[in-house]
């Protein structure tokens, strides 16, 4: 094995530790961030974990830390359009990556007017690790969209520099963060279904168990529910993935029968708008009109919701502010690092269309 040379003195973790800890020469820690792919996997996960131990990130971010010189804020989020992370030809991905791109829009427009450039890294084909390592050494502080990093990586990162989450519940109780509410937007939505159209038979489509945002939306739910009298369902009618998809296949199963009663309930309301989109889909193919036979309604206001037949029913989530909101709280992260951590919670609105019946548009006013 190549031996190392002799390590500076230094109060913070350097290759030099990490090399000793892994048993390897620098020069293969140096390959693990530039070139992860030329290193044996085994090789690169004892580099890796050596370097979470001691809390090492790369050289270049503690150089540009220590400086504060960059000018430069970085963005980490999925690579929507990465074969394993969607459904080709199923339409989602596209959805996804219009509501990042209000997400970066909001960011690029706030750390402009703060004399910052902004660095995007949109792709996880090398792992979370590798990329959350590339970013840290070109910039003053970054945000990432939340479970897009492991929660031991960002853990590290933020030991040598500002991190906020995004669209998501706080990952780390030590980190700037922000999401929008989602429990009080589903809850406006379900009361508007039972107080303005006087449903009472509903059901809800969440989404997968571990995701926070859905469970928080079926929180809501169970809250309206709660409010009106109404029987408060302990899980989910259905389940599935957050893509048309698993709408479609939603709104198959109700047809068929196969939900937890007879017939189709008077409305169905489902955790995002790809869902509800695609249920929109598969009613029209069954000959299920909407919103005579069933109201059907989303959540979060992309696009695609205002073009579907009929327009959808939705919560519209406030995504380019959300952008805003990462840069002022970077900044000020940078300015003062020992500030104690900010949550920072967005309202969120209801976009109320044809699908629940109402005529379009109407002006949805909040209630207190």
């Amino acid at each position: 094995m190549v031996t190392a040379a002799r390590k500076p003195e230094t109060g913070t973790p350097t290759v030099y530790d990490v090399a000793e800890r892994a048993r390897v020469s620098i020069a293969t820690v140096s390959r693990v961030y530039r070139s992860p792919d030329a290193v044996r996997a085994p090789t690169r996960e004892k580099v890796l974990a050596a370097a979470r131990e001691l809390g090492y990130v790369p050289s270049g971010s503690a150089r540009g830390l220590a400086s504060r010189t960059t000018g430069i804020l970085g963005l980490c989020f999925p690579d929507y359009t990465d074969p394993e992370t969607d459904t080709p030809g199923d339409g989602d991905e596209n959805a996804a990556t219009l509501y990042a791109d209000h997400i970066i829009r909001g960011m690029e427009r706030a750390a402009r007017s703060r004399g910052y450039a902004l660095l995007i890294a949109a792709s996880l084909r090398d792992g979370p690790t590798n990329l959350v390592a590339t970013l840290a050494g070109h910039v003053d502080g970054f945000a990432v969209m939340s479970r897009t990093v492991d929660a031991k990586d960002l853990e590290t990162v933020s030991r040598r520099m500002p991190v906020v989450t995004l669209a998501g519940p706080a990952e780390l109780g030590h980190l700037d963060n922000v999401q929008v509410d989602n429990r009080d937007g589903q809850r406006e939505l379900t009361r508007h279904l039972i107080t303005d159209h006087g449903l009472t038979d509903l059901a809800f489509v969440g989404g997968p168990a571990d995701s926070p945002d859905a469970e928080e939306r079926f929180l809501g739910y169970q809250d309206a529910c709660r409010d009106a009298g109404l029987p408060v369902p302990p899980e989910p009618t259905l389940r599935g993935a957050l893509t048309r998809t698993a709408g479609r296949e939603a709104a198959r199963t109700l047809v068929a029968g196969g939900g937890p009663t007879p017939g189709l309930p008077q409305a169905l309301l489902l955790a995002n708008d790809q869902m509800a989109v695609g249920a929109l889909e598969e009613f029209a193919a069954h000959g299920v009109r909407v919103p005579q036979d069933i109201a059907v309604t989303g959540f979060d206001g992309i696009p695609l919701g205002a073009m579907a037949h009929p327009p959808l029913t939705t919560v519209r989530q406030p995504s380019r502010r959300i952008g805003e909101e990462a840069v002022a709280l970077l900044v000020d992260r940078i300015a003062a690092p020992q500030r104690d951590p900010r949550p920072v919670v967005l309202p969120v609105s209801l976009v109320l269309r044809a699908s629940c019946g109402c005529a379009e548009p109407v002006p949805a006013p909040r209630r207190g």
